[in-house]
């Protein structure tokens, strides 16, 4: 029912007039330097495209990669603990798997869910008049960068940390409860690039408000010292050419909205009539950084990314 067609976050193959599987694999190197956080986070960003479908996660798989002589053996058993905290935590268990020698670590899950063939969420139908929700603060491709380059203190590591391993299981039930347009996640492409994902392949246009956008503390102030991911700055480039950037827009604005993140929140795009619902249910449930970020609007000559300050 959802394949390749629209890059959407998973894949749904309808088995009967009931249930429809629900499928995704994500797989990456560390983005901490704990062996059992990097588990978690990894399971949680697998897992997160299900819920982006609105669908509930029911087993996963898992894949490690582990370079065996050169980093002790209890670091993939922590990994692999990280992984299977995090996924009872989600309500399911990791039920085999595959593991293969390699040069660095790797490590991710197969995810298997289940939706009803006429209720999942498809990120390729955004309507006009829509306001979007982003559930999460961005800025933890930037956050992890630091991380790497020992430029991160404490507080900015668990603060990363705890949104990078947060489910977006909380902000899927109340997306389902409310009923949406459409939704995705946002992860390596950016919000920028995952927002053109569903722009184009809903055939319209959106609104972003920078200001409006969460971002994690500190990110800001790591970005003046000149800490970027790669990722990023290709990522700007690349969608920057769909964005018409108001000229109030900073330069390190821009880069946030392109930064390239792990286990982001759920981008939402809801009726508006339903905006009001859809928020108070986040926040009742304990999403912390929700917030209405823009609009869907309509398509003009081909799709693109107003920003402005507001």
């Amino acid at each position: 029912m959802v394949g390749t067609s629209t890059r959407d976050d998973a894949a749904v193959y309808r088995l009967n007039d009931e249930v429809a599987l629900v499928q995704s694999v994500d797989v990456f190197t560390p983005v901490v330097d704990d062996p059992y956080t990097f588990g978690q986070v990894a399971a949680a960003n697998a897992l997160s495209d299900i819920y982006a479908m609105g669908a509930r996660p029911i087993l996963a798989l898992s894949i490690i990669g582990f370079p065996v002589g050169k980093l002790p053996l209890s670091d993939m058993h922590e990994i692999l603990k990280g992984g299977v905290d995090k996924a009872r935590e989600a309500g399911i268990d990791v039920v085999g798997g595959h593991s293969l020698e390699d040069n660095e670590p790797k490590y991710g899950l197969c995810v298997t869910g289940v939706v009803h063939p006429d209720r999942f969420i498809l990120n390729s139908s955004a309507q006009p008049g829509d306001v979007l929700v982003l559930t999460k603060p961005l800025g933890s491709g930037v956050l992890t960068h630091a991380i790497k380059q020992g430029r991160a203190d404490a507080e900015a590591i668990e603060a990363v940390v705890h949104v990078m391993s947060r489910l977006n299981r909380d902000a899927s039930e109340v997306m389902i409860e409310t009923g949406v347009s459409a939704c995705t996640d946002v992860t390596g492409f950016g919000l920028l690039g995952h927002l053109m994902e569903m722009i184009q392949g809903s055939r319209v246009s959106a609104r972003i408000f920078a200001r409006r956008v969460p971002v994690l503390g500190g990110v800001r102030e790591r970005m003046m010292e000149g800490i970027c991911p790669g990722g990023t700055r290709k990522n700007l480039e690349f969608y920057g050419r769909h964005v018409e950037w108001a000229a109030e827009v900073k330069d390190v604005d821009r880069l946030i909205l392109a930064d390239a993140q792990t286990s982001g929140g759920l981008l939402i795009s809801v009726p508006r009539e339903r905006a009001g619902r859809l928020t108070q249910g986040l926040a009742a449930r304990g999403v912390e950084a929700w917030a209405q970020i823009g609009e869907i609007v309509p398509l003009k000559d081909r799709p693109r990314v107003y920003v402005s300050n507001e």
